[in-house]
């Protein structure tokens, strides 16, 4: 089976997808990335956040990615307009001591909400690089992926 590039047109061009005669379906997308800090900046963490000068983190991240979801349209230039009927951002550490972002978007449309998701955790990440960055410039921001969504076509779970 032959695919091709759904943002293309025949000549190579950018091109927005023709949603038109899909189906409204509820639509659910969840997205992981992850925040590898030195030891010294977790040694700010206290009970369920890092503290610095610019205030918590984990939850100025979560207002930075709940922000971005919104503005996915604006960001990604081939993304359609989605009114999302929930969003929620998740961050914690891990066994391995690094932080977990995930981000979990969900609408009642014609096309999925893969990228609002996607765009919550990275914006939520790089929130974290910014407020961090005074402690140490040591920081990976990695593994950033689609976990699984539903709805549309087809379905999909990360292995």
């Amino acid at each position: 089976m032959s695919q091709n590039f759904t943002h293309l047109d025949a000549q190579g061009n950018p091109n927005m997808v023709d949603v038109g005669d899909k189906n409204i379906t509820t639509r659910t997308a969840k997205a992981r990335g992850i925040v590898v800090l030195e030891e010294r900046v977790l040694a700010h963490f206290s009970a369920d956040d890092i503290h610095t000068k610019k205030g918590a983190v984990f939850q100025t991240a979560i207002l930075a990615g709940l922000m971005a979801i919104k503005k996915t349209p604006d960001l990604i230039p081939l993304c359609h307009q989605v009114g999302l009927d929930k969003s929620h951002i998740e961050i914690y550490l891990n066994s391995e001591r690094e932080v977990v972002i995930e981000c979990t978007a969900k609408a009642t449309a014609k096309t999925g909400v893969e990228m609002e998701a996607l765009t919550g955790v990275s914006v939520a990440a790089l929130t974290i690089y910014d407020m961090c960055k005074g402690f140490s410039h040591h920081i990976i921001i990695k593994e950033i992926r689609l976990l699984e969504k539903t709805g549309g076509k087809t379905d999909f779970v990360a292995a």
